[in-house]
């Protein structure tokens, strides 16, 4: 069954996009940490992070790499902090969160809840930073 990323892959269901190319995709997270939180994933279909094939899984912290200068040319923060968690969706991502502490990144904090035009407004500056 296709995860809820495979069908923002095939354009089934709309996403914030930042960045995308023949392997790869991130888009804003809709319930971000802070504002600006990206998930990077893999075109291809695979459940968990580490069943990533590794030339792959190289390329996509590459990829997520480039994501993370643009965001952090957007957005003012100290660092963008990355996490795999994996238990969310049955499909590879990682998480670009800005931070300026650690306690930024803690996935228990209360989600965010931004605005549609904010949100596009956020991805298109990401896009073209």
């Amino acid at each position: 069954m296709a995860s809820i990323f495979t069908k923002i892959i095939n354009k089934e269901l709309p996403a914030y996009i930042v960045a995308e190319n023949d392997r790869f995709l991130a888009f804003l997270d809709i319930m971000p940490l802070k504002k600006g939180h990206v998930l990077v994933i893999p075109k291809e279909e695979i459940d968990y992070i580490f069943d990533v094939e590794d030339e792959l899984l190289g390329e996509m912290m590459v990829f997520a790499k480039s994501v993370a200068v643009k965001i952090k040319k957007i957005v003012p923060c100290k660092r963008i902090g990355v996490a795999v968690i994996g238990l969310e969706v049955p499909h590879a991502h990682i998480h670009l969160v800005p931070i300026d502490g650690i306690g930024d990144i803690n996935f228990s904090n209360p989600k965010l809840q931004v605005e549609k035009a904010e949100m596009e407004s956020l991805a298109e500056r990401i896009k073209n930073a």
